[in-house]
This record gives structure tokens, sequence and C-alpha cells, in this order.
């Protein structure tokens, strides 16, 4: 069950994430400005409209974190932490790639033939030739 008190500081960490005043984060997820002053102060609990809208909007915001506060604030996805690869990786492959493209680009302009001529054949089986 959710705790309003509990939701409430949680409703307002994400405001203070985002800079945003409650005006502008009802104006955001589509809400009445006047639901998210009774959040806010604990009055009300949230709706599963509500609920939906701000974790469509606020990708960072967890559904747990948000209903009863276990998890982190903002979230990361975990594909975010199985990719976490340094950049000095990239920088290594940059250099391989770098000299393989560069001779195949010297390769190729060195046998770049010459087009000598041109033969367009027509259904009724003329032909135009272009030297």
């Amino acid at each position: 069950m959710v705790n309003s008190t509990e939701f409430a500081k949680r409703l307002q960490k994400i405001l203070d994430f985002y800079g945003l005043s409650a005006t502008a984060f009802s104006e955001k997820i589509d809400f009445n400005r006047s639901t998210i002053s009774h959040l806010l102060s604990g009055r009300n609990k949230p709706s599963l409209d509500f609920v939906m809208k701000v974790l469509n909007q606020f990708p960072e915001v967890g559904l747990y974190w948000l209903l009863n506060g276990t998890g982190n604030f903002p979230s990361t996805s975990s594909s975010e932490k199985e990719y976490n690869i340094p950049k000095s990786a990239f920088r290594q492959t940059d250099d391989v790639n770098s000299g393989r493209i560069s001779d195949k680009k010297k390769k190729i302009s060195k046998n770049d033939p010459e087009i000598e001529k041109i033969v367009i054949f027509y259904k009724d089986r003329s032909f135009k030739v272009y030297e």
C-alpha cells in the first residue's frame, strides 16, 4: 500500500531533479494541477493513470521507487550497467580501423579502370555507342 506522505516526498524529489514547478510538471504529464497539489500535500494517493503518465514521461523514474521507495532514483537500466565499456577500448578500435580503411581506399583508387565506351541496347534491337 502506498504511503501518501512518503509518496509526496518522492514526487517532490522528481520535481526537484527535473527542475520543474508543480504547474510545469502537470503540463508535462498532461494531468490536472489540483491533483498534483493534493498528491504533494499527501492528501490523495496516486491513481494508476497518474503513475503510468509519470513513468512514460520520465524514464529515469522506476515504478517500485515511485510507489514504495525501493530502488534508486534516478534509476539506471540493467543494460547500461552490463555495457559499461571504458572509452579507452573505443580509442584502440578506432586506431585499428583507421589504418585498414585508408589501405582499402588506396587499393580501390589504384585499380579503378577507365571507361572506354558505353553501349545502350533498345528493345527494337537498335543500339547507341558512346565513346
